[in-house]
C-alpha cells in the first residue's frame, strides 16, 4: 500500500453539519427561516445555481442582512447551460434575479430592493434616498470605467493608459467616501442585536467591487486592496460578517467565469500580472488581498473533503481524463489536504486533477477557504508529475460548468 487514504478512511474525518435553514448564510440552502415558521415565508428568490450573478448577490445579501424568511429556487445562467423552461414561462426574458411575492413576480435588482423595502422596511437607507443618488451614480461610473479597461482590447499603450487612469479616478472617489465614514461603511445599518452592519448603499457596491478586486489582479496586475486603504478596510469589515462570506466568490472563480459574462477580459502583461495570475491559477490565491480574515485550516479542509465526497461519483464520471488514475490521484490530493502527507499515486494523472481544480466554483461548491485549501492540495499532487498537460478553460462560454451532471432528476 502506498499510504494514500481510502474513501472509507477519508469518510472518518467528520465535520459538524451546517444548519442550512437557520444557521449562517450558505449557498446550499433552498429555504431560510431565521427562526421563523415555514408558514411565514412569502418571498421566493430566483437566483443562479453557481452564485456567479452579481445582481442575484445583491438581493441575496439584502434578504440575509434584513433576516427576511425566503425560499430559494436556483436557475441556470445562459453561459453555462440551458435555462429551465418553467422559469421562462414565469419570466420570459429569463433574467435573474427575480422574486415572487404572493404570486407577483418582480425582476431587476433595484426594482426588487425597492419593492422589498416597501414591504419590510429599509436596510440602512431606502434605495431611492436622495443622499444615495450620487453614490449610486458613482457605482455605475466605476463599473463603466472597469469594463472599459478590462473588457476592451486597447489599441496602443496610450489608449490603455487612458482607460486605466479613468478607472483610478473613479475608484479614488469611492476611497474618499469611505475615508470620511466613521463606521467604515457607506450606508451603515443597525442589526436587531445593535451591531453596525452594511446597508443598502454597501450592498449596491459590493458585488462588482468583489469582481473588480479579482479580475484586475488577474488580468492587469492591479490590486485594489493594496492601492486603496479605505476600500481594503471596507472589504475587511464585510468579510467580518458571515452573511457576506456566505456569498463571497474566490479570485479563481471570478477570473474564469467573467469572460463569457462580460464578452471577454484582456490581459495586460506585466510582472505583477504574471505573479498574481500564477498564484490564482495554482490555487494559492492572494492571501489577505483575497480574504482578510483568520481561519481554522483543519475545519475548512474537512468541509472541502465532505463536499468532494458528497459529489465523488459525479466528479469521477464527468472528468474527461483517465478515470482510474483520477480516482487515485484525487484520493492522494485529499490525503495531503487532511494529513499534510505528499504521497505519489502509482498512476498519477496531473491533468485530471487540473481539470477539477479549474472547475471548483465558490461559493456554489464550498466556502472560499475550503476551495483554497483543496486547490492547493490538487496543485501539490499534480506538480509531483513532470508532465501535466494543459487543461483549457472555455473563454466564450462555461458549458463545462453545466449543472445537469450534478442535479438529480
Amino acid at each position: 500500500m502506498n499510504g494514500i487514504l481510502t474513501w472509507a478512511d477519508l469518510n472518518k474525518f467528520e465535520v459538524e453539519d451546517l444548519d442550512r435553514v437557520n444557521g449562517i448564510n450558505n449557498s446550499y440552502a433552498n429555504l431560510r427561516l431565521f427562526g421563523h415558521s415555514e408558514n411565514d415565508v412569502i418571498v421566493t428568490l430566483y437566483r443562479d445555481r453557481h452564485s456567479w450573478c452579481p445582481y442575484c448577490q445583491k438581493i441575496w445579501l439584502w434578504l440575509e442582512y434584513k433576516r427576511i424568511p425566503y425560499r430559494v429556487k436556483k436557475i441556470n445562467m445562459f453561459c453555462y447551460g440551458q435555462k429551465e423552461s418553467w422559469f421562462l414561462d414565469k419570466v420570459r426574458s429569463g433574467k435573474l434575479p427575480a422574486i415572487e411575492f404572493k404570486g407577483q413576480v418582480i425582476i431587476e435588482s433595484d426594482n426588487i430592493i425597492a419593492f422589498l423595502e416597501n414591504e419590510f422596511g429599509a436596510l440602512g437607507s431606502f434605495i431611492t434616498s436622495s443622499h444615495l443618488i450620487k453614490t449610486r451614480e458613482l457605482e455605475r461610473e466605476i463599473f463603466r470605467s472597469w469594463c472599459n479597461w478590462l473588457c476592451r482590447e486597447s489599441i496602443n499603450l496610450i489608449d490603455n493608459s487612458f482607460r486605466k487612469k479613468r478607472f483610478i479616478n473613479s475608484i479614488s472617489k469611492f476611497d474618499e467616501i469611505l475615508k470620511r465614514s466613521k463606521s467604515g461603511f457607506i450606508d451603515p445599518s443597525v442589526s436587531n442585536k445593535g451591531e453596525i452592519e452594511p446597508g443598502v448603499g454597501d450592498i449596491i457596491f459590493i458585488p462588482y467591487m468583489e469582481r473588480m478586486n479579482a479580475s484586475l489582479s488577474y488580468y492587469k496586475g492591479f490590486n485594489l486592496r493594496s492601492n486603496y486603504r479605505y476600500v481594503d478596510n471596507w472589504l475587511t469589515l464585510l468579510e467580518g460578517t458571515s452573511v457576506y462570506r456566505g456569498t463571497q466568490g474566490d479570485f479563481h472563480t471570478h477570473c474564469h467565469d467573467l469572460p463569457p459574462q462580460m464578452g471577454g477580459c484582456y490581459k495586460e502583461t506585466n510582472e505583477k500580472q504574471i505573479t498574481f495570475s500564477e498564484l490564482i491559477d495554482s490555487g494559492n490565491g492572494l492571501g489577505i488581498y483575497e480574504l482578510n480574515k483568520s481561519y481554522d485550516s483543519k475545519y475548512f479542509a474537512k468541509i472541502a473533503l465532505k463536499r468532494v465526497i458528497k459529489h465523488k461519483d459525479n466528479l469521477l464520471k464527468i472528468n474527461p481524463y483517465n478515470k482510474e488514475s483520477f480516482e487515485e490521484s484525487l484520493r492522494a490530493a485529499l490525503t495531503h489536504m487532511i494529513t499534510g502527507e505528499e504521497l505519489i499515486p502509482k498512476k498519477l494523472s496531473g491533468i485530471s486533477l487540473k481539470y477539477l481544480k479549474n472547475r471548483i466554483s465558490v461559493p456554489r461548491d464550498m466556502p472560499i477557504i475550503s476551495a483554497r485549501l483543496l486547490r492547493q492540495s490538487l496543485n501539490k499532487i499534480e506538480s509531483l508529475r513532470d508532465i501535466n498537460g494543459i487543461d483549457k478553460i472555455p473563454f466564450r462560454h462555461r458549458y463545462d460548468q453545466d449543472p445537469k451532471n450534478f442535479i438529480s432528476s
